[in-house]
């Protein structure tokens, strides 16, 4: 198990990752994508810059079709990027854009010539890239940007703030593995763009001690001493020792990784080209995100007169812009106000049709309609059970009676609910008349719209029934199937229809021994006669 880490040391690495959270923030960021169609050699070349610019830009960016550049603008802010480097392709040129956010400038390159980082690396005998050499940013190095010329500063500023800065007195050497090489040529206006790897090497000794200070131990099977080595050098051969001069022999400050480079000592610093490789020319320079003015065009010059020109045309059509804007937040304004005096008046109108609603009395209510029905049609069959039977029917038979009742003592009027001299008047009437209460009565339709008709040419079985039968009254009401009068009892050779001479006779299965039914019987059978007689 580790030692635990003291006070000190826990305090000592959080001061540490504040300061780098800080540091990390400071630098500048890149976004490097593409938009439209590029093709493969392109693409590869797009991912070959974000190598370029590691560790501070995005290295796996995901760009897809449907994104445009807003998309990007609007992820930029939080990210804290700082600049954009945006390929395209046409048919006849290859375009780079290198923007700085939020406002701009905009630089518009063309690229004329590239080489791709497998390309320039399988091109040499000897390469050095290694991913230790991409933990820290390259250093900048721009070349012959002083001259005059506003665009070319404005370039040359653009380059400089895509890097971060480097304090000459507390940068340490370890740190730097790379640089970037921008060369401005004045004659063609072209810039050279190369990526370097760099390497620290001491001079002032022999080959053999070099070769002893190298990882790899020198082959010694042919020596008898290693003063052989030392001295002369032996068995090694020329392309190992690389020529070194005054122009890249330099005096460390500090202790640089490798052997034999120390503080105060001789070293020479030697570049390794690793890619890729680009060959620029400056087309334009444009105000903001790509949609300002245009400051500078190498191809199109143009008087102060025309830029004027320029400039109060682009003045008018945003007054007019500004202009259209005004009007449509006042027809929006316009349209709002029709629309809330609308709404007020179909709410007056509402509330005034319901204060009608309330006043008029007569109206009636339409959700009562069907329960209004309902009940009548309840009235008339306990009326009709007072007429069949002659008696009032139980509590229990008919309840939709019973909520009628209540029903009319609070929806209808009082003239409405007199039923009583009616009723009385139906008992005399039954009572008198016998002909209502024989089998031949008429029935009552289920749908309950009116009396159902007989086969017989619309006459009911009651109209020539002989009087003198018993009612139903002399029946006990006990017995259910004695209220309605049992089931018919037809003899022999009676037929229905005016059919005869069938060969089974209708026997109903009633009960018998009761004269009432018996007698009952014969008037129906009398019906039948008279009905036949006139048929």
């Amino acid at each position: 198990m580790g030692k635990s880490k003291t006070k000190n040391q826990k305090k000592a690495r959080a001061t540490a990752n504040h300061v780098a959270v800080e540091t990390y923030g400071t630098v500048p960021h890149s976004f490097v994508f593409h938009r439209g169609q590029i093709g493969k050699n392109v693409g590869q070349l797009v991912l070959d810059v974000r190598r370029v610019l590691e560790p501070y830009t995005a290295e796996s960016l995901k760009v897809k079709k449907k994104n445009v550049l807003k998309d990007f603008v609007a992820i930029a802010g939080p990210l804290g990027v700082t600049h954009f480097m945006i390929f395209s392709k046409t048919p006849s040129s290859i375009n780079m854009r290198l923007a700085r956010l939020p406002k701009g400038p905009t630089l518009h390159f063309k690229v004329l010539k590239y080489s791709l980082i497998k390309d320039v690396v399988s091109s040499l005998k000897k390469h050095r890239m290694h991913e230790q050499q991409f933990t820290h940013h390259p250093l900048l190095i721009l070349n012959n940007f002083g001259s005059d010329g506003m665009h070319i500063k404005l370039m040359a500023t653009m380059f400089q703030n895509m890097f971060p800065s480097i304090n000459v007195h507390k940068v340490s050497l370890n740190n730097i593995k790379r640089c970037v090489l921008l060369n401005y040529n004045q004659e063609s206006q072209e810039i050279e763009f190369r990526h370097y790897s760099l390497k620290v090497v001491p001079v002032g000794m022999s080959r053999g001690v070099k070769k002893l200070m190298q990882e790899k131990f020198p082959n010694m099977s042919k020596f008898e001493d290693i003063s052989e080595l030392l001295l002369k050098g032996a068995n090694l051969s020329e392309s190992e020792a690389e020529q070194d001069g005054e122009h890249n022999i330099t005096e460390l400050p500090q202790v640089y990784s490798g052997r034999g480079n120390m503080a105060s000592q001789q070293s020479a610093v030697r570049l390794t080209e690793i890619g890729p490789r680009m060959t620029l020319q400056l087309t334009k320079i444009q105000e903001g995100m790509g949609e300002g003015n245009v400051l500078y065009h190498a191809m199109i010059s143009k008087t102060e007169e025309e830029i004027q020109e320029l400039l109060n045309r682009k003045e008018a059509q945003l007054k007019v812009k500004e202009d259209r804007r005004k009007k449509q937040a006042q027809n929006v304004a316009l349209k709002k106000a029709k629309q809330e005096e609308h709404k007020k008046k179909s709410l007056e109108g509402i509330k005034r049709k319901r204060a009608e609603a309330e006043e008029d009395s007569e109206v009636e209510d339409p959700g009562m309609q069907d329960d209004h029905v309902a009940a009548v049609e309840s009235d008339d069959e306990v009326e009709y059970y007072r007429q069949a039977v002659g008696e009032e029917p139980d509590e229990d038979m008919f309840p939709s009676a019973k909520k009628r009742k209540g029903s009319e003592k609070s929806h209808t009027p009082a003239k409405k609910r007199k039923l009583s001299p009616g009723k009385s008047q139906r008992k005399d009437r039954d009572t008198k008349s016998p002909k209502r209460n024989g089998p031949g009565r008429q029935l009552r339709d289920k749908t309950g719209k009116g009396w159902k008709k007989s086969g017989d040419k619309e006459k009911s079985f009651g109209k020539k029934m002989k009087p003198g039968g018993k009612t139903f009254q002399a029946k006990k009401p006990g017995d259910r199937d004695n209220k309605y009068g049992g089931k018919k009892k037809f003899e022999g050779n009676k037929t229905f229809g005016g059919k005869k001479n069938m060969d089974k006779p209708f026997k109903s299965k009633g009960q018998k021994g009761k004269p009432g039914f018996k007698k009952k019987g014969a008037g129906a059978k009398q019906g039948f006669k008279q009905r036949k007689g006139k048929g």
